[in-house]
């Protein structure tokens, strides 16, 4: 039984043609082990160092570079604001007079090359601060020669030298708005739906009275703080018989915290001979002492203080400081 039993088994697995083996090999192929200290030593070493890449580093070159410009630009901005604000441009000048010299600094031939390297690294140095102050020296001085364009008068003497002959004439200074004249913004509606506006003026009572009157006894000059293409026109209907010597407007005036002041010293008149008539005559001049106060005048028909006026501004005129030449000998009434 048992040769039979496995002559049957042989022919079955002849008969299929598959070999009778185990999945697991009896002999795995060898590996080639490698000593811990071999692995370690043929392996680089880990990395411990902290260098930053090159791009960072002209990254934070030139970061420190632009801080550094914006900080001086900084610096010199301010130092440059608290200059113009405490000191002239006068005294600037005369202050930063010998630091500027330092930057015309002479290389001697005669010195060795250590030394001729080290004056022209100094000349550098001092050049640049010395060259920035002359520039903003040269910028003030042109920005306040245009700001004093507009805010003092045009010229140090507004009107021309008067006669030998005149010299006892008073000089009777006089407002135009709401002294003389009265103007306003209207707008008119006609009847056929036309729309009409502009200014309107109108003439104060007694102003003709007041003009003809005391041109005999005063060199009457209109100083205004509008501008001439105002003034003009309005003087040239107003003062149709010539009493108006002088007219002056808003180029003649002093610009002080933002309002228009008459400068009178600058009327190239003696001070003590000039009178200041105006509505508003201690608000817009510089001289109180030469002011004389009226009512200013918003179109009351019943107004009549010009005419009110030309007494005391007559007697003014005869009595304080008038003289009499009698030959040779000045007679001075007080």
């Amino acid at each position: 039984m048992y040769r039979i039993g496995r002559s049957r088994l042989l022919f079955y697995s002849l008969k299929n043609n598959r070999p009778f083996c185990s999945n697991v090999s009896a002999n795995p192929p060898k590996e080639h082990i490698f000593a811990s200290a071999s692995l370690l030593n043929d392996q680089p070493p880990p990395s411990t160092s902290t260098s930053t890449p090159p791009n960072a580093i002209e990254k934070n070159s030139w970061s420190f570079l632009k801080f550094g410009l914006l900080g001086a630009l900084t610096g010199a901005a301010a130092t440059a604001g608290y200059a113009t604000y405490a000191y002239s441009f006068e005294e600037v000048d005369e202050k930063t007079k010998v630091f500027r010299a330092t930057g015309n600094y002479d290389v001697e031939d005669d010195i060795s090359t250590l030394d001729k390297f080290q004056a022209l690294l100094y000349s550098a140095a001092m050049a640049v601060p010395a060259k920035a102050i002359e520039l903003y020296l040269d910028l003030r001085k042109s920005i306040e020669e245009q700001v004093r364009g507009f805010t003092e008068p045009s010229s140090e003497k507004l009107l021309p030298d008067l006669h030998p002959q005149e010299q006892h004439v008073f000089t009777l200074v006089l407002d135009l708005n709401e002294t003389l004249i009265y103007s306003d913004w209207k707008i008119v509606f006609s009847c056929f739906a036309k729309r009409d506006r502009g200014w309107r003026t109108f003439k104060r009572p007694g102003v003709d009275a007041f003009l003809e009157h005391l041109a005999q006894f005063y060199e009457i000059v209109v100083y205004s703080d509008q501008q001439s293409m105002y003034v003009d026109p309005i003087i040239e209907r107003l003062d149709t018989k010539g009493c108006i010597r002088y007219r002056l407007s808003r180029s003649a005036t002093m610009y002080q915290d933002g309002k228009h002041y008459r400068d009178l010293s600058k009327l190239n008149r003696d001070p003590s001979r000039i009178l200041y008539v105006s509505g508003h005559a201690l608000e817009s001049s510089l001289q109180p002492e030469n002011c004389v106060s009226i009512k200013s005048w918003k179109l009351e028909s019943d107004d009549t203080a010009l005419v009110d006026l030309i007494p005391f501004l007559e007697c003014e005129c005869k009595n304080k400081n008038s003289m009499a030449v009698y030959g040779d000998v000045e007679v001075r009434f007080e």
